[in-house]
């Protein structure tokens, strides 16, 4: 019996081992292919969801303006109350619009809100929709970039404000005291943060957060001026 060469034979148990462990490496799937395709197929939605927006919001601007509906306060309110049960979503609705398409100064809608379904829930239907209204303007303006900004806003403007984004950590801060202190176009400044490296989330705390007091401000201050002065 010739002798065993143990050596020989570990050698060949091994080499079996190690070709079949690599042939079973080989046949794995890689784990990215799949995941950059559907990246790939979320690219086109993320686009066309701003840009629907932002044409359902023009359109109904256009059509606001045509039925003169923003042309006093009475004529908005009237529009409103006409919707009966409706009248909240109405309202909502159209102060989304005048975020994103900035034309209509925000306190009339604000004011209008508070006289038509009172402090508390005007001042909530308020908060709604101008956070809304602002989450989609952020997200119309990352989708599409300054050019969205030269079509809504005058250039000087944008000049002006346009060095605020110099400096990362600046803009951040510069921007949430113009939300909370309503002393700045605050709908150019929520444009203008979506061209900057501003992540979503921060910006929606810095709205969800910095928003209630210049609507308080807006709505339920004016309205109370304004009935003061009705009264006499």
């Amino acid at each position: 019996m010739p002798p065993i060469n143990k050596w020989t034979e570990t050698n060949k148990t091994t080499s079996v081992l190690t070709s079949g462990a690599t042939s079973f490496v080989a046949k794995e799937p890689h784990p990215s292919s799949d995941n950059t395709s559907s990246a790939k197929n979320c690219v086109p939605l993320v686009q066309i969801l701003p840009f629907v927006g932002l044409l359902l919001c023009t359109a109904l601007m256009v059509y606001a303006y045509q039925i003169g509906l923003f042309s006093s306060l009475e004529s908005l309110q009237a529009f409103v109350i006409q919707a009966g049960l409706l009248a909240p979503i109405i309202f909502i609705l159209l102060q989304i619009v005048q975020v994103v398409i900035p034309i209509v100064p925000g306190g009339l809608t604000c004011v209008a809100g508070v006289l038509l379904f009172g402090p508390s829930l005007g001042f909530l239907y308020n908060y709604v929709s101008i956070c809304a209204g602002s989450l989609l303007v952020f997200a119309i303006s990352r989708a599409y970039g300054c050019s969205i900004l030269h079509m809504l806003f005058p250039r000087k403007m944008i000049e002006k404000y346009h060095q605020w984004t110099a400096e990362k950590n600046r803009f951040s801060k510069l921007f949430t005291y113009a939300i909370v202190f309503p002393v700045a176009p605050d709908d150019f400044l929520c444009y203008l943060a979506g061209t900057t490296t501003m992540s979503f989330r921060r910006f929606t705390t810095i709205i969800l957060l910095g928003k209630p007091l210049p609507i308080f401000i807006y709505g339920i201050g004016l309205a109370s001026i304004i009935s003061n002065i009705l009264s006499f």
